[in-house]
């Protein structure tokens, strides 16, 4: 241990309801302590504070999904091809996609767009070198509507000067990445992922949307779910040599997030579309399934699935987004056509969020039970699969670790399938 690197690092995830901390050691990976305090949404620096004030001097690291995370709109040239590839880089992005448009933007579509309060637009449309027309029309509209809303500008590359230009001209702040679709049956969505941290850092954490405390910024590296699909990924690597592909289901009070990762060094699976390749690593974030910021549209989506409309009790609740939220992930899948990750692939699931954590283990084990009999798709997700429920909550804090301190992260997935957070049984394959 070099005299540059802490001896302790606190690994905090700010979520809508609760901030969650977990007290690591860098150099091996072990977890010291655990500890969360409710959110505080008129600072949410005073509740990191809390949840941390039993880990003095270690420096902190967080993500940040407080007040619903960040709300992204996607402006495109056609549903099917432009829009839908910006939609796919926005939520492996770690956003919550609260608006998909296409087309050129008139008076109805643009309110609609703004009625939709999205923290950032992502402007994409045409492959590179050509259709440009709706890109320039709609960064007309934009930069014309008196809205200082940010933009990542992912579209045709051929025109990005120019478009830049006319967005900046409306004064409106403009980060430029590539494009998204640059050819057709070609998704490139890396630049736009890094496009979009950039903006939830400059302009949600580095704004005054959460807090004017200076400290935020420089302790926030992602989005959370963008934090929990790096922990999802470090941790299939650990069971890489088993072949297991992993699904993780978090539960919060804003989204329901459903991670699948099969093969975490995969960088593009097979087309599932004529236009648009399909991610190996999958993810959807259901913006209206949380058991409390959300819990009137979870109730109108479970009834909408045919299921029992849920009460008060928050394992009841978290059940009920569980089961919207994998069934909505497999129609996904299917809509997606064939590549890609598929969650019915899964040998391990690992359940997060704090009903589950809190839960009594045989309260977990009923539903578990209800939930591998679901036939509306939830069954085939859970049904005989080893079941990990993630109580101390280090998922999030995996995926923190991951870039800096990779052998820690590597040695806390480890420990979250070796240790007693087992439900049901894993038994690994020989290497």
């Amino acid at each position: 241990m070099t005299a540059s690197q802490p001896t302790t690092l606190a690994c905090v995830d700010i979520g809508s309801t609760f901030t969650k901390a977990a007290l690591v050691d860098p150099a091996t990976g072990r977890l010291l302590a655990t500890a969360q305090s409710p959110t505080t949404l008129d600072d949410v620096v005073t509740g990191v504070l809390a949840a941390t004030a039993g880990f003095p001097d270690a420096p902190v690291v967080a993500c940040s999904s407080a007040g619903g995370g960040l709300r992204l709109a996607v402006v495109g040239y056609e549903q099917l091809i432009s829009a839908e590839a910006g939609h796919r880089a926005a939520l492996s992005a770690g956003a919550r996609v609260v608006h998909v448009t296409a087309g050129v933007l008139d008076a109805e579509r643009l309110a609609a767009l703004r009625a939709a309060a999205p923290d950032v637009v992502l402007l994409v449309g045409g492959t590179d070198g050509g259709e440009a027309s709706v890109l320039r029309a709609n960064a007309a509209v934009l930069a014309g509507a008196d809205w200082s809303v940010p933009v990542v500008l992912a579209g045709n590359a051929a025109v990005r000067d120019e478009v830049a230009a006319v967005l900046r001209g409306g004064g409106l702040p403009v980060h430029e990445a590539g494009n998204v679709l640059p050819d057709i049956g070609r998704l490139s969505p890396e630049s736009a992922r890094a496009a979009i941290r950039a903006v939830f850092l400059e302009h949600v954490i580095g704004g005054d949307r959460l807090s004017t405390d200076p400290r935020l910024r420089s302790w926030v590296r992602a989005v959370t779910p963008d934090a929990a699909l790096e922990g999802v990924t470090v941790l299939a690597r650990v069971l890489a040599p088993a072949e297991v592909s992993v699904v993780a289901l978090d539960v919060g009070g804003a989204t329901t997030d459903v991670y699948c990762v099969p093969d975490p060094d995969a960088e593009q699976a097979t087309l599932g579309r004529e236009a648009v390749g399909i991610p190996a690593r999958r993810r959807t974030v259901e913006g209206d399934l949380g058991v409390s910021w959300s819990v009137d549209a979870l109730r109108e989506a479970a009834a909408a699935e045919g299921l029992p409309t849920p009460g008060e009790d928050p394992l009841a609740l978290g059940e009920a987004a569980a089961v919207v939220a994998l069934r909505r992930h497999l129609r996904a899948e299917a809509a997606y056509g064939p590549g890609g990750a598929s969650a019915r692939s899964a040998r391990l699931v690992v359940l997060s969020g704090g009903v589950f954590r809190h839960a009594a283990p045989a309260d977990v084990d009923q539903v578990l039970a209800r939930l591998a009999e679901d036939a509306g798709g939830a069954g085939s997700v859970l049904g005989g699969k080893a079941v990990i429920v993630d109580r101390r909550y280090v998922l999030a804090a995996i995926g923190l670790l991951a870039a800096e301190h990779p052998a820690a992260a590597t040695a806390l997935a480890d420990d979250l399938v070796r240790g007693g957070d087992r439900v049901t049984p894993l038994a690994r394959r020989p290497a």
